[in-house]
């Protein structure tokens, strides 16, 4: 097969601005101030998040890299040959090459990003690196309605890849649904590897998202910046601070950003009124255990045909089948 290296296939709204403008108002309108964790990614967004992943606290990416190292080949078997591979989320597609370099006869690699920036240079390094492959990058929010390009349904099997625990950024029922979605995506011959942040130890997740260096506060903080680069707003940074913790209830971390004083701010025109300590809400990160995972494989007709997981069970890989 020769190089291919395809242009960015878009899917996203025809403004993304007027998308951004529409879901900042209607978060911010709510009684309980929301701002959708998708919108992190911008490119700024991206470098600090890569920077995140680098940090000692946090256990999720540097778990699931060992995890993969140890156990790619097995999940290579597991997906077979004349194979498409999609990837939601795709990043900067470090997991990636580690499965791509123990898959043969894959057809056509799809990586799904919303952030184009995150797609162009995560296609690129892995063209350079994959010349053969045939790469058709796709920028859309999986959380949304996506199709897949007509080449993969060239392939005896299609076979999801999920890694990073951004399962977890959804709320069960809307992780339930993008299951389904993918399983009719992918039917009758396919499946789904899954990256999974298990329960564990409060103070381990606890620390993973308040970093001694600052870095996950300023990623948080680099939402409000977005917002005013963009959607003309005047937050001023200073009068909000990170706060995350976990709701041992919920089984989930939660990040926000909490008002230091009662205060007005504007966004094309519109003014939002923030109480002192009044906090938006950012992310909701949903920690599972195995038992978790096995009931919302069945509410998507999926079954769970294999787990890899680290020797603390801080992390887990699920294959499952359609």
């Amino acid at each position: 097969m020769s190089s291919t290296s395809s242009s960015i296939r878009s899917q996203t709204a025809a403004n993304p601005q007027h998308s951004f403008l529409r879901d900042v108002i209607a978060g911010l309108s709510e009684s309980r101030k929301t701002l959708p964790s998708k919108y992190f990614y911008d490119q700024k967004g991206c470098q600090l998040f890569d920077q995140i992943c680098q940090l000692p606290e946090y256990y999720p990416t540097r778990t699931e890299l060992a995890i993969m190292d140890l156990h790619a080949s097995e999940m290579a078997a597991c997906l077979g040959e004349n194979n498409a591979l999609i990837e939601f989320g795709s990043g900067s597609s470090m997991k990636t090459q580690i499965l791509l370099s123990e898959l043969e006869g894959l057809l056509a690699y799809v990586p799904l990003d919303i952030a184009p920036s995150y797609l162009h240079e995560s296609t690129q390094r892995l063209q350079q690196r994959n010349p053969q492959l045939k790469i058709i990058p796709v920028c859309a929010d999986f959380t949304a309605d996506w199709q897949l390009p007509d080449e993969v349904y060239e392939a005896d099997h299609r076979t999801f890849y999920f890694p990073g625990s951004t399962i977890g950024n959804l709320k069960p029922p809307q992780a339930v649904r993008l299951l389904q979605h993918i399983r009719h995506a992918g039917h009758p011959s396919g499946g789904l590897l899954l990256g999974v942040d298990r329960k564990k130890s409060v103070d381990i997740i606890e620390a993973a998202y308040n970093d001694a260096a600052g870095v996950t506060a300023a990623f948080n903080l680099n939402l409000l910046s977005r917002i005013n680069r963009q959607l003309d707003g005047n937050f001023a940074l200073d009068q909000f601070v990170h706060h995350a913790f976990y709701d041992a209830e919920r089984g989930r971390m939660e990040m926000h950003l909490v008002s230091q004083l009662a205060h007005e701010v504007q966004i094309a025109g519109q003014t939002f009124h923030f109480a002192k300590d009044e906090s938006i809400r950012t992310e909701l990160s949903h920690k599972y255990s195995l038992q978790d995972i096995q009931q919302m494989a069945t509410a998507a007709d999926m079954d769970v045909a294999q787990v890899w997981s680290d020797s603390q069970d801080w992390f887990s890989v699920f294959y499952m089948q359609f």
